[in-house]
């Protein structure tokens, strides 16, 4: 059989990830991230509670909450996440583990994913949306718009490292957003 030679490409188009220093901040393309959606099917919740956190080690967080590998999406609904080599298999290591009290779907072609850090990370965030970064806890999430996309920012060192999240389809517009803001700052 012939190979017929694909090659990936990250949500802005390239064959790596792309990084962008501005001043104090990094904006790195994160081309390795699995994301994979949970959702309660009815009458399963204290099934699904069980089993995902066997599988998570700690509990589903709850509203604005989020915990390592996980954050809440909506009612019954929750985003599970890993890099690496948790990549290629996390949407069926989560329905091995959850079986069928909930619905899983693997989301990781569907968003694109910037790791954005400094020292002047939450003021540039202050710039594109209505959260106060600077006072979200490790893991915490939220969903806001950044411009005018529909985005998910997650804490992951207070006022220090985020991980912000958006429509794979407006990775170059979001990209613009996040690089014009640290601009401004610089």
């Amino acid at each position: 059989m012939s190979d017929p030679g694909l090659v990936p490409l990250t949500p802005l188009g390239g064959a790596a990830p792309r990084i962008d220093r501005i001043g104090a901040i990094s904006i790195a393309e994160v081309a390795d991230l699995a994301l994979v959606s949970l959702a309660v099917r009815a009458g399963q919740e204290n099934a699904l509670a069980e089993a995902a956190a066997s599988f998570l080690g700690h509990p589903l967080p709850g509203p604005g909450e989020g915990a390592a590998r996980a954050f809440w999406a909506g009612p019954g609904q929750w985003m599970l996440h890993g890099r690496g080599a948790e990549h290629a298999n996390l949407a069926a290591r989560v329905k091995a583990a959850v079986g069928g009290s909930a619905s899983v779907t693997d989301q990781s072609d569907a968003w694109a994913a910037f790791d954005v850090e400094g020292k002047t990370v939450a003021e540039m965030l202050a710039r594109l949306c209505n959260l106060d970064a600077a006072r979200m806890p490790a893991h915490a999430a939220s969903r806001t718009l950044v411009e005018h996309l529909g985005c998910v920012v997650l804490c992951e060192v207070p006022a220090r490292r985020y991980l912000v999240l958006g429509p794979r389809s407006a990775a170059a517009s979001l990209h613009h957003a996040l690089t014009a803001a640290a601009i401004g700052i610089a």
